[in-house]
């Protein structure tokens, strides 16, 4: 492709709006749009990036640092849209709203008591009751009310006082739900802030699998200013599904081996090209611009002319051009006027892997300047060795 057929425009200063060095890099390149839009140069990267994408593993051969699970692979940054939840030692990943965790229990449960009904006076958070009663929030049970849209039933859920719901832990179990309304909260007979499982009437009962280990839990008695203490699962109430609702957290013990667990934002990269191509700019870059490898460059050399005065360098490297691309060498040619430093710094900027330069000196003796992209030096090679000595 030639330069000015990809219309490429390309930037000195990074946007005002750039969150990473990458996405800046992309845009002062030419490959996006300050709005984050692939420009005719990044479609072709992105192309170029389809074309290998035969299967995922084509990612663990572009030097990038990913983490992954069973189904999917990621790519750590800051400015990611993806919350995950990582296990240093065992290398454990999963989306933090669908990880599993080790819950705490206790070594040696309790025998359960009698129920007691008790006068609870403005209690009706968890923070407010465990204060009221002296007693951790790990001792009372959490009322969560849904209704399923499927069908309107009315799900009760129910976490341990200490843990948060995953509602997309909820939802794997039972389907899409919204927030449950006040009336079919009272027909259900429970009442919001004082909610238990105890004696409710036609409910989708889900609980928390650490609820049948965790004896004696402080439950709404489903009456205003009242709780119930000492409830136990399978003795005061059953549930249609026992399952890992929680939601993990920084610092929870990893399922596997125990590990602390550490939260990281990332972007997902199976099948999102334009994410793969951001991870390639946050990975592949130094000061001057993006140090893109082959194969998941766009193009395999950044072809230039120097403008001479004695001989006609463009109509050479025209020729190189065609040579290159008989050779089956995907070539980006630089074919403008512009001044030498105009167009090293662009070559820089652009970052293909080798930058060919024809200029007026080289060719007087028969020769080219080719340089690596990530290397300091340059070399002198013959016109008729161009093809030989690139090594892509």
């Amino acid at each position: 492709m030639k330069y000015r057929d990809l219309q490429i425009q390309t930037q000195r200063e990074a946007p005002n709006n750039a969150r990473t060095e990458g996405f800046a890099f992309l845009v002062r390149a030419g490959y996006l749009t300050r709005e984050n839009v692939p420009t005719k140069l990044g479609e072709a990267a992105i192309n170029r990036i389809k074309s290998l994408s035969t299967d995922d593993s084509f990612l663990f051969h572009l030097s990038l640092p990913l983490i992954n699970n069973t189904d999917e692979i990621f790519f750590p940054i800051t400015a990611g849209d993806v919350e995950l939840a990582h296990c240093s030692n065992c290398k454990y990943t999963e989306r933090l709203e669908l990880a599993r965790f080790r819950k705490p229990v206790e070594a040696m449960p309790a025998s359960p008591l009698p129920v007691e009904k008790i006068a609870t006076p403005d209690c009706n958070t968890i923070e407010s009751l465990a204060n009221f009663l002296g007693i951790e929030n790990s001792q009372t049970a959490k009322a969560l009310m849904y209704t399923r849209v499927s069908d309107g039933k009315f799900v009760f859920v129910v976490v341990r006082g200490d843990m948060q719901l995953s509602e997309a832990k909820l939802k794997a179990q039972v389907g899409d739900v919204r927030a449950a309304r006040a009336e079919e909260i009272e027909s259900a007979g429970a009442v919001a802030g004082y909610a238990s499982a105890v004696r409710l009437r036609d409910a989708v009962v889900v609980v928390d699998d650490l609820i049948p280990d965790s004896p004696n839990l402080v439950a709404g008695a489903n009456e205003a200013g009242f709780h119930l203490q000492n409830t136990n699962y399978g003795r005061d109430y059953s549930a249609e599904i026992v399952a890992d609702l929680a939601q993990a957290n920084e610092g929870d013990a990893c399922a596997n081996c125990g590990n602390p667990l550490t939260v990281l934002t990332a972007i997902q990269l199976n099948d999102n090209f334009e994410n793969i191509l951001l991870a390639l700019a946050e990975t592949h870059h130094d000061d001057k611009g993006l140090t893109l490898l082959h194969p998941a460059a766009p193009f395999d050399v950044y072809l230039m002319h120097v403008p001479g005065k004695e001989l006609d360098t463009r109509a050479k490297a025209e020729e190189i051009y065609n040579e290159l691309q008989r050779a089956g060498i995907s070539v980006l040619f630089d074919d403008r006027d512009e001044r030498a430093g105009v167009k090293f710094n662009d070559a820089d900027l652009i970052g293909c892997p080798v930058r060919v330069t024809v200029g007026e000196k080289g060719l007087k003796e028969g020769m080219v300047e080719i340089k690596i992209r990530t290397n300091k030096e340059s070399q002198l090679v013959p016109l008729e060795e161009i093809v030989s000595s690139l090594n892509v």
